[in-house]
């Protein structure tokens, strides 16, 4: 796969930028029932101590935490799905950013500050405050014009590496289910 230039990841902003600001699809589930590897689902179960049922991100852990635990903080990883589709190309390519969320809804921080909250199928879900940033492995397969894309001032202003959320109320969500922004 080709990476895209600098260029062609600024000609696909707008395309980024007109995502709706509520009511967006959920357009693919990825569990990570290990390092590196995928599921894509069409449904999902979200629980509050697991996170996404069957994704590792508990028994993984997490170097952000004094005890190496998993952050609840960082339970869930979101992406904008159209963010996703020009960093990866292919819609197959999407499960390599390692997210397990990715919606067609506008992910800034203006719209969905830490603390704001999503209804998605049958869950409630959380923004938390931790950003959400690319990695050595987002470089490998998108390339660096991609991470300083999406690391650079207005990619973090709309947070197009994405979001970070905890399970506030567990349930089922689907393929196709729509998000809403909830009080």
């Amino acid at each position: 796969m080709r990476h895209l230039s600098a260029a062609e990841l600024q000609a696909g902003l707008a395309h980024i930028e007109a995502s709706p600001q509520d009511g967006g699809t959920l357009e693919m589930i990825v569990r990570r029932p290990q390092t590196d590897a995928r599921e894509v689902l069409d449904a999902g179960v979200l629980d509050l101590a697991e996170g996404l049922v069957g994704d590792n991100w508990r028994r993984r852990g997490s170097s952000s935490t004094a005890d190496g635990c998993a952050d609840p903080e960082m339970q869930l990883n979101i992406m904008n799905a159209r963010a996703a589709a020009l960093v990866a190309g292919s819609r197959e390519r999407w499960p390599l950013a390692g997210d397990q969320l990715y919606l067609d809804l506008e992910l800034s921080v203006v719209n969905l500050p830490p603390g704001s909250r999503l209804r998605l199928g049958e869950a409630l879900l959380e923004v938390t405050p931790p950003p959400h940033t690319g990695c050595r492995k987002f470089v490998s397969r998108f390339g660096m014009e991609a991470m300083k894309f999406v690391n650079s001032r207005l990619g973090r202003r709309l947070n197009l590496r994405g979001i970070n959320a905890k399970v506030v109320e567990a349930g089922v969500v689907r393929v196709g289910d729509i998000a809403r922004k909830a009080s």
